[in-house]
């Protein structure tokens, strides 16, 4: 396969692929697409004839864009960093896609590049927004002062991000999001970490694998909330979020 990359190609990413090849992608200038974000505005049932229903809603909607984009080539990580998931929906994009080349990765980097923006005192849905924007660069993320933490969100990007608007702008990230930030994504260590002294929502997507340890760490969380949601998050998941966060004495902001 031609490895050359130019600026006239359309690339799309799944998941976290390795610096190297996010170096590669920013010296080229070819047009990158996060295909984990939705992009394409379809129901998600138009992922169904090729994915079926059980997996989660980030992979449907990488079905979803890598069947409208037209794009020459997509890096899927799908290494211990992402899940087995993505390696299956690969091989479906592979056969269902012969004009692209799709190629299967495995993020294993370890060098740390710091998780300020998780640990920052901004609204949460910028710096979750920051984060995941950060995934096309080399680049570490601005350096941003650590603020007290009244409150903690342990999980990955949630598909849809209204899920984040309760959220004090004193919440700390935890969990998968913050080894986005670190550039880590197969950092087991990171990805459990949590603060036992702040009230704190274990999230992940219905029907990922993280759900298990999401429920798991929750448990053991002296004031844990576990929470799921699939495609777009329900006023009964907003409602368990602002509950749970006032009986812990905590303010929400206001929506």
């Amino acid at each position: 396969m031609d490895t050359v990359i130019n600026d006239t190609m359309r690339v799309g990413i799944v998941g976290i692929p390795s610096l190297s090849i996010i170096g590669m992608l920013e010296e080229s200038g070819a047009q990158v697409f996060d295909l984990d974000e939705p992009i394409i505005r379809k129901d998600i049932d138009a992922a169904s004839p090729y994915l079926p229903q059980v997996y989660c809603a980030i992979l449907r909607t990488v079905m979803i864009n890598a069947m409208a984009l037209d794009l020459d080539r997509i890096y899927i990580d799908v290494g211990p960093g992402k899940c087995d998931s993505a390696l299956h929906t690969a091989t479906i994009l592979a056969d269902l896609l012969p004009g692209t080349a799709i190629i299967p990765t495995r993020n294993q980097d370890s060098v740390n590049f710091g998780t300020p923006l998780c640990r920052t005192k901004m609204p949460l849905i910028d710096r979750m927004s920051a984060i995941t924007a950060a995934v096309r660069k080399t680049k570490p993320a601005v350096e941003a002062p650590p603020c007290l933490p009244t409150a903690g969100f342990w999980g990955v990007p949630p598909r849809d991000f209204s899920l984040l608007t309760l959220f004090p702008d004193t919440t700390h990230i935890y969990g998968w999001a913050r080894c986005m930030e670190n550039k880590t994504p197969d950092n087991k260590e990171l990805e459990e970490h949590y603060n036992p002294e702040v009230p704190t929502v274990f999230f992940a997507q219905s029907f990922c694998a993280k759900t298990a340890l999401a429920q798991h760490l929750a448990r053991r969380h002296p004031r844990g909330l576990y929470l799921d949601c699939d495609v777009t998050v329900g006023n009964s998941a907003k409602a368990k979020i602002q509950a749970f966060l006032e009986l812990s004495g905590v303010r929400c902001a206001p929506r």
